[in-house]
């Protein structure tokens, strides 16, 4: 559990606003340095980048032989892995597109930033999460939380039993699940699965200095098709992107793109959370799965079923927050609750996949009183029971709830301008609001949370071996 104890704390709002200032200060300075070099009044650094390409695509041996893989150099004007267009695979759709509406992707690709309230986001896209230090960290840390919830970085028991040689994470912001997935690999005796990161957000490091074979390739995902052969991994993973598609024909021809590039018999996996909350009532049903059951009783979880009660969330701001969640999503077309839709998108590819697995955890944000209460009858969950003997949370327990609480409260403020603009608050009141939220759920003492939860999902599938699309 190392990695997931952090001790949140509301800082006063002082040193917020003098943490603020010199964000904006650092930001602003960046976004000046770009627009003089792009002005011609500042040279641009004359930098080589390195990217690791994937040569020979047989597959890998499982006696330990090694893929090829050979390192080739690119010049600035070409950084963060912008792919050569003659590697497009030809269709009507990018035939069809102007010679002004390439340009205009070629300037979004070299510079992707605009800084709005202090923060630096994506220009000319609809996303509505920063793309900057706090946010990356908050991402990462439901990565690590995913992890450690589900046991492992994957989930889809095809890829645990046939190791991918290649895999494609699409909107890898950091790459930090490629990293955990390639620490994952390696522990199975698997170091030379080849990782390639896909994102408009240049993000991610070169992992390769981690001892990665990784290839970062920047593209607009709204674009396609993507800038992949047919079947050319093994693996795909889609992680949170539901603010970036709208759930129904957009996600649905995204997920088409994505089984286009996943070669047959390969994995498609997706791991998303609910952005509106809901309180967990007392004693859910236990899963009939022995591995739901231990991983529930390890972490104090609670998987979800057809079965699992939930009501609406009791908390004064957290209701709060989740109507001007809501409202501002809807406003987006994009969806608050995801995690009910996904598994629908998947059952509608029966000649595409099969293997469709689900597994979803509620992750209570506090410690519940009910918690402390004799089970009822005996379906209720096991690590209930323990915990009616024992009456406190581990310390590996209680830290993986303080980082759910942790990167709820980090996600509503990167959604700050749009719940200020869907509240109507201005930022004075803003900020008192945001002071009394924190106050109220940062103190355990209150008892203010009352069965809320974080609602995490993993959904994975397998592309059937005649599942391509004439």
């Amino acid at each position: 559990m190392d990695g997931l104890f952090y001790a949140y704390a509301g800082p006063r709002s002082t040193e917020r606003e003098k943490f603020l200032r010199d964000r904006a200060s650092n930001l602003a300075q960046q976004q000046q340095r770009q627009q003089a070099v792009k002005e011609g009044k500042l040279a641009e650094d004359p930098a080589e980048y390195i990217e690791w390409t994937v040569v020979d695509k047989s597959p890998t041996s499982r006696s330990g032989g090694e893929g090829r893989v050979q390192p080739h150099r690119r010049q600035a004007s070409d950084s963060h892995g912008v792919m050569d267009p003659t590697r497009l695979r030809t269709s009507s759709s990018s035939g069809s597109s102007s010679a002004n509406s390439e340009q205009a992707n070629r300037a979004l690709l070299s510079n992707p930033y605009e800084l709005r309230d202090g923060r630096r986001y994506l220009r000319e896209v609809p996303y509505p999460l920063p793309c900057d230090l706090p946010e990356i960290q908050r991402q990462n840390l439901r990565t690590l939380l995913g992890c450690t919830l589900f046991g492992k970085p994957v989930c889809a028991p095809n890829a645990t039993k046939n190791i991918p040689n290649r895999v494609l994470e699409i909107g890898c912001g950091s790459g930090y699940w490629s990293s955990m997935c390639h620490e994952y690999f390696c522990s199975l005796g698997y170091k030379n699965v080849a990782f390639t990161g896909l994102d408009l957000a240049p993000l991610a490091p070169d992992l390769n200095k981690q001892g990665l074979t990784w290839n970062f390739v920047q593209h607009d995902l709204r674009r396609t098709p993507l800038p992949f052969e047919d079947g050319e991994f093994d693996m795909v993973m889609l992680k949170d992107l539901s603010l970036v598609f709208e759930l129904g024909v957009p996600f649905e021809k995204f997920l088409d793109e994505s089984m286009r590039v996943l070669g047959k018999n390969g994995t498609l996996e997706l791991w998303e959370s609910d952005h509106v909350l809901r309180s967990l009532l007392p004693h859910p049903p236990a899963s009939k799965l022995a591995v739901d059951r231990e991983i529930a009783t390890r972490t104090a979880t609670f998987p979800i079923g057809p079965g699992t009660p939930f009501a609406p969330a009791q908390n004064k701001y957290i209701q709060r927050a989740n109507a001007w969640i809501q409202e501002a999503l809807d406003r987006r077309k994009l969806p608050p609750l995801p995690c009910s839709r996904i598994a629908q998108v998947l059952y509608q590819e029966p000649d595409l996949l099969g293997d469709i697995g689900i597994r979803r955890i509620a992750i209570p944000l506090g410690e519940q009183r009910w918690e402390r209460e004799p089970p009822k009858n005996d379906s209720s969950t096991a690590h209930q029971k323990g915990k009616a003997r024992s009456g406190d949370l581990t310390p590996e327990q209680a830290a993986i709830r303080q980082t759910a609480l942790m990167t709820v409260l980090q996600k509503i403020e990167s959604l700050e301008p749009l719940l200020k603009e869907v509240s109507g608050k201005n930022s004075e009141e803003w900020s008192h609001w945001w002071a009394s939220m924190m106050s109220d759920l940062l103190d355990s003492s209150r008892g203010s949370l009352t069965g809320e939860c974080l609602e995490a999902g993993a959904w994975w599938a397998t592309k059937l071996a005649g599942g391509d699309r004439s």
